[in-house]
């Protein structure tokens, strides 16, 4: 769960053209508790972009399994207007384990290499050059892309090919709408109309013990975005998901820092 929820979590809604960032602060509840801190920061340019964010558990959770993680995809907008990534990197702390990856890519957005370490033992390997990798990117990345076409075309549908280095599987937006949001206590400045979404993965012939491979078309991650007024930027209103080893996942906004 600690990974890819927040993973899912951190990349989502960037910004369009001409430099501007977003930066979204995030409290995470799942089931009874109060889990988790998330601070995302965007950044897209006229020809690159980045993405940066730090997740923490927090409360009783924090006691249990003491986590935190970096993650930091960047690259260029090519003139098609899809984001290609560079270099994809993470660092993640639990208790007793320390790892951290970083994936490199060609010119032509073509995975090559990744260096993976575990306690600051490290291993590089070549990524075989199979051209049917070719046009995949890393999760942050394919979440920022449906950012920058929610921006330019106020749709979020899309189908988006993830290669981590390891496993290829697809990630499935699909556009529901507008909805009002009531508003709660730990985000009062947000509610009102809001445009929803809902991101699933898709299926795959093996299963694994992270919780990436439950997100399913039937236990999806629904997600609420809304656009500045003054900025057009959009930015994630809010984030649910109905099923989690720990019950329901809600994350509110706390904070947005708008740039430009």
């Amino acid at each position: 769960m600690k990974k890819i929820i927040f993973a899912l979590i951190i990349t989502l809604f960037a910004q369009e053209a001409q430099s501007a960032s977003v930066k979204q602060d995030f409290i995470v509840h799942v089931g009874p508790f109060d889990a988790g801190r998330t601070e995302f920061e965007y950044d897209l340019g006229a020809n690159k972009f980045s993405v940066l964010s730090k997740v923490s558990t927090n409360g009783l959770i924090d006691v249990i399994y003491p986590f935190t993680a970096s993650y930091q995809s960047i690259g260029k907008i090519l003139k098609s207007q899809k984001l290609q990534t560079q270099k994809y990197t993470s660092l993640s702390q639990s208790s007793s384990t320390r790892r951290s990856k970083e994936m490199y890519y060609n010119a032509a957005g073509l995975p090559t290499y990744r260096i993976s370490a575990k306690n600051n033992k490290s291993k590089r390997v070549e990524i075989e050059q199979d051209t049917n990798n070719l046009g995949t990117t890393d999760l942050q990345t394919a979440l920022g892309q449906i950012a920058y076409q929610y921006n330019n075309k106020g749709t979020c549908a899309n189908r988006l090919e993830i290669f981590d280095g390891k496993k290829r599987f697809s990630i499935i937006f699909e556009d529901r709408g507008t909805e009002e949001l009531v508003m709660h206590e730990l985000s009062p400045n947000i509610k009102g109309s809001a445009h929803k979404c809902i991101a699933y993965i898709d299926k795959l012939d093996n299963d694994d013990d992270d919780l990436i491979w439950t997100i399913s078309k039937d236990n999806p991650i629904h997600l609420w975005l809304q656009t500045d007024e003054k900025s057009k930027l959009a930015y994630i209103a809010r984030i649910h998901m109905e099923d989690t080893p720990l019950g329901e996942l809600n994350a509110y906004t706390t904070a947005i820092t708008i740039k430009q």
